[in-house]
């Protein structure tokens, strides 16, 4: 009988774990309250790390008022129940993602099932409870967990606890966050320095009360002693107990001498962490500056071809950033007054960082290795392929290998400089025709004129725009339906919304054909 009620038990918790774990709501909730609580890209992540920042201070500051001053039942009540409400909920949901109980239960029974073995729930239970547990046990949950204990303040005594939730800001206040895990990374060392701190600070206690136990009237124990030569090391020095005899000043000379040594140490430990983790807190910000753009280029690679890219007037003011695993060449970017960050990008977390979701994101391949613009080609199309991907190749022997990779455009500029050098020799007219034309002189410019849905251009036939009026020549017109460029179009073509003029003239006459074919200004300046 009893073994029958376990099995029909065990039977109910696997199906109730089985309809969770393939629940999509549940999944979509569960993934929610994640991107919420640790997604620092989720727009509402500062709202809410803002609120609870607040309620923390809040609640501090009545801790410290109620001192003095008898507070508001209303406000009384807001500490004591709002605040620990949130913090409870808060610990809950976090408790909550730290693992998949459900999904665990899932697959134990499945892993059973499969071999062929009866199903232990017990043991099955336990493995997720383990996980859970072991969340709990991090020092963040314990803080969060401390902090939820003022709720039950019929005891004083827990009134003490509201500084737990002084110490939630070190989840909440990035800054802090980031000095703690500047400390965490020279562990080693600051434990090292801590170990000898010690040693040395009840080494000189225990000496000076050996020596000076009975001489002293001011060491009445040991623990006077180790007070002593705490504030001796660390040169504080309060003046309320001193040495008498020569010996007990030779042990203050010293400890004072080696604290002065440890603090030095201390101090030069501190500052180098700081200042490695310096540039990785300004690459970071970089990062977080160019993901707030709409649109933005990722450059890979700081060569010749990229310096000449950024010499051009047009890329100057076109949001980007500057990846080059190389730290000489990503110094060289900054002092030219780039905004460079040394990063492989071929990596794929790499380009995983930045917000190629919600931006229009175009990637050039600048580097002077044909397999790494390939493999940058590769995870730039795995994570999106949207992506735009723009690379140089070294040879056309290796353009089909890009092309299969996903690149959208391949550039030779060996191969473009071989045919300049040839026109320039063979036909020096059309080749300043051309140089003046790509440089952008008084000559002529070729622009695009990309056609927007405010665009009065829409609907009409290429016939009846009057591009001479306006001293323009249209070139082509890159169809947005199937994708193809139609060169020098016939008048009955008809401009649909999508596609790309390309013209020819003066840039201010350009201009001014952009301006007056748009129905609301600023809608279709590119």
């Amino acid at each position: 009988m009893k073994k029958r009620l376990r099995e029909r038990i065990a039977s109910w918790i696997v199906h109730w774990a089985i309809h969770l774990h393939r629940s999509g709501r549940v999944r979509r909730v569960k993934e929610r309250v994640r991107d919420l609580l640790e997604n620092e890209r989720n727009p509402y992540k500062k709202l809410f790390d803002s609120f609870i920042v607040f309620l923390i201070l809040s609640s501090v500051f009545i801790l410290i008022w109620e001192v003095k001053h008898p507070l508001p039942v209303w406000l009384d009540y807001y500490d004591i129940y709002f605040v620990s409400l949130v913090f409870a909920v808060e610990y809950l949901l976090r408790l909550w993602i730290a693992s998949d109980f459900a999904g665990d239960l899932v697959e134990e029974y499945e892993r059973s099932v499969a071999v062929g073995r009866p199903f232990r729930l017990a043991k099955a239970l336990l493995k997720g409870v383990r996980k859970k547990v072991a969340y709990m046990l991090t020092p963040a949950a314990i803080i969060d967990l401390l902090a939820i204990l003022p709720a039950y303040r019929p005891f004083r005594v827990l009134r003490i606890f509201v500084l737990f939730r002084f110490l939630k800001l070190l989840r909440y206040s990035r800054s802090i966050s980031q000095f703690v895990e500047v400390l965490a990374a020279k562990r080693f060392e600051l434990l090292t320095l801590l170990g000898l701190l010690v040693f040395v600070t009840v080494t000189g206690a225990i000496a000076l009360y050996v020596l000076e136990d009975i001489h002293n009237p001011q060491i009445h124990g040991f623990f006077d002693a180790l007070y002593w030569s705490l504030v001796t090391i660390t040169t504080v020095g309060y003046g309320d107990i001193t040495p008498v005899s020569d010996m007990g000043r030779v042990i203050a000379i010293a400890i004072i001498l080696f604290g002065i040594a440890m603090i030095s140490f201390a101090t030069s430990v501190i500052v180098s962490a700081f200042s490695e983790k310096l540039t990785e807190l300004k690459e970071d910000r970089i990062v977080e500056e160019i993901n707030r753009k709409e649109e933005f280029l990722i450059v890979c690679g700081y060569g010749q071809m990229t310096k000449m890219f950024f010499r051009h007037s047009d890329a100057k003011n076109y949001p980007y950033i500057i990846l080059d695993k190389d730290p000489e060449r990503v110094q060289e970017a900054i002092h030219d007054g780039y905004d460079a960050i040394v990063d492989d990008a071929s990596r794929y977390a790499t380009l995983s960082r930045f917000n190629v979701k919600g931006s229009k994101v175009t990637v050039l391949c600048m580097t002077h290795n044909d397999v790494e613009n390939i493999y940058i080609t590769l995870n730039a199309k795995s994570i999106d392929p949207r992506i735009r991907v723009i690379a140089r190749a070294g040879s056309p022997a290796i353009v089909r290998k890009y092309e299969r990779a996903g690149a959208d455009h391949v550039l030779l500029p060996n191969q473009v400089a071989a045919t300049m050098m040839v026109t320039a020799i063979l036909k020096p007219t059309m080749y300043k025709a051309i140089h003046a034309i790509f440089t952008a002189q008084n000559v002529a410019l070729l622009d695009e004129i990309r056609i927007h849905e405010h665009n009065a251009l829409i609907g009409k036939r290429a016939g009846e725009v009057d591009f001479r009026g306006f001293r323009l020549i249209l070139l082509g017109i890159l169809k947005s339906s199937d994708g193809t460029f139609l060169f020098n179009p016939g008048d009955d073509v008809v401009i649909e919304e999508g596609d790309v003029l390309l013209v020819m003239g003066h840039r201010a006459n350009i201009e001014y054909f952009r301006e007056s074919s748009c129905l609301e200004e600023g809608k279709c300046l590119r």
